[in-house]
């Protein structure tokens, strides 16, 4: 018994990784649907699907609350999922608008995700209940999640590094001017859970002034806050949590990011559906 969490790929470990940190006491099952992607690209009817397959696996495992790691699929597919599981907690991203609004000071924000995510009609309407608060600067980023995905787990792959690092200092490029001065970007929004894992590199693009704002802590918090202890591993509260990976698409490279990302050395079951 326990929490689902499921993403495309290996973005959603980003969210898993708060998760874990907010409940240690826990048990999750993380499913990356690597054989389906990339979401961020395909059409709504595809991502609504695949949300559906996948909810209905977990379920079948017996989790007792589904945290959907992946914007794109949140933004298409939570509010099919909340209305065919109504007893189910359901726990979905989308980028962190709200609390860059709320701590920007040059009040124009950056917000960089999938074509999907800002085209959905979820997205749209968090946009215009902040339009008074704030200018955003929206960017798709077609690509970048894939890169990241095929060269989150291979770092040491010189071109796979060069092409993540080639994508962010395209779209920040496109964003415009970051810095501290009146009318320029001071705050990044990270809307797509792959995107953090390219943090660093989108650090030395942007400058150190520049608060990056992304959504797994706050997606941990409100988890905990939905489970009001509903969710129970069945031991003794100072027992860890155990954490189960299964992919659609190669166990190894779900594998090797977990190693590193989350420090598991945990064996990654395949699923085929």
């Amino acid at each position: 018994m326990g929490v689902g969490v499921f993403d495309s790929g290996v973005g959603g470990l980003s969210v898993l990784r708060a998760l874990r940190a907010e409940l240690p006491h826990h048990n999750f099952i993380y499913i990356a649907d690597s054989g389906h992607a990339p979401y961020g690209e395909r059409d709504q009817a595809h991502v609504i699907a695949r949300s559906r397959a996948l909810t209905a696996h977990l379920l079948g495992q017996g989790v007792q609350a589904l945290v959907i790691a992946c914007n794109t699929a949140t933004a298409a597919a939570i509010d099919v999922l909340r209305s065919e599981h109504p007893q189910l907690p359901i726990i979905g991203v989308e980028p962190a608008l709200k609390p860059a609004a709320a701590t920007s000071k040059t009040r124009r924000i950056g917000v960089m995700a999938t074509r999907s995510t800002l085209g959905s009609s979820r997205f749209r309407a968090l946009l215009g209940s902040l339009a008074t608060q704030a200018e955003f600067v929206l960017q798709p980023c077609d690509g970048l999640a894939d890169a990241i995905e095929r060269g989150v787990a291979n770092t040491a792959n010189p071109p796979t590094a060069t092409e993540i690092i080639a994508a962010c200092a395209r779209h920040t490029r496109a964003l415009g001017q970051f810095g501290l001065k009146d009318g320029e970007i001071d705050t990044l929004v990270l809307g797509c859970t792959h995107y953090p894992f390219a943090a660093a590199v989108l650090r030395d693009l942007i400058g150190p002034d520049v608060q990056l704002v992304d959504t797994g802590e706050a997606v941990a918090r409100q988890t905990r806050l939905r489970l009001a202890s509903a969710v129970s591993t069945g031991e003794s509260d100072s027992a860890p949590g155990r954490i189960s990976l299964f992919s659609t698409g190669q166990a190894t490279h779900l594998r090797a990011a977990a190693q590193r990302w989350l420090q598991l050395d945990g064996p990654v079951g395949t699923l085929h559906f």
